[in-house]
């Protein structure tokens, strides 16, 4: 039973530059690779979402609220995986906090355009420019602890399958 096809010639050489500029990556494989782009996207949309859902949910539907929060944190996995697996395993220590760095910047920038129109829950009131420098401390440090913790875990699972993945093809 063949596997391969005869003519392999076309997949075993080098593709030139100009042939890699008419025919690279997708545009959302390029936007995969930057770090700064995909973590200001992840940062705005979590910190929109955020506001949208404490506002409409309040505390009287804390199944939604938890249902929400639960979102956003897959969201914020989903796009460090996306961002990350362009990238060897010896790149994640910096990638990822950096990563989360960003994200917390972007969050806490749009944080304070929605305190100043107004709009930034905080409890079941409107927080204030005088409750940002504590909301920012508490975004910082949940988004590193977050990001850095599930980057470690993917890192384990990715290095485990490679390894099992090679112990077994020697096997075969």
């Amino acid at each position: 039973m063949v596997y391969f096809p005869k003519l392999t010639e076309p997949y075993q050489r080098r593709i030139s530059d100009e042939e890699w500029d008419s025919h690279g990556p997708s545009a959302f494989r390029k936007l995969a690779f930057s770090t700064l782009e995909m973590a200001i996207i992840t940062g705005l949309l979590i910190r929109v979402f955020r506001a949208f859902l404490l506002t409409n949910a309040g505390n009287d539907r804390p199944a939604l609220l938890a249902a929400g929060f639960l979102f956003g944190a897959v969201f914020l996995f989903v796009m460090v995986t996306l961002h990350l697996g362009n990238f060897p395993l010896r790149h994640w220590v910096w990638r990822a906090p950096l990563f989360a760095f960003l994200v917390a910047a972007t969050e806490l920038a749009v944080s304070a355009g929605l305190i100043a129109l107004g709009r930034e829950p905080l409890g079941t009131g409107r927080a204030a420019f005088a409750d940002w420098p504590g909301m920012a401390a508490d975004v910082v440090m949940l988004r590193l602890a977050a990001t850095s913790a599930y980057a470690l875990a993917l890192a384990v699972i990715v290095q485990w399958t490679r390894t099992h993945s090679l112990r077994r093809a020697q096997r075969l």
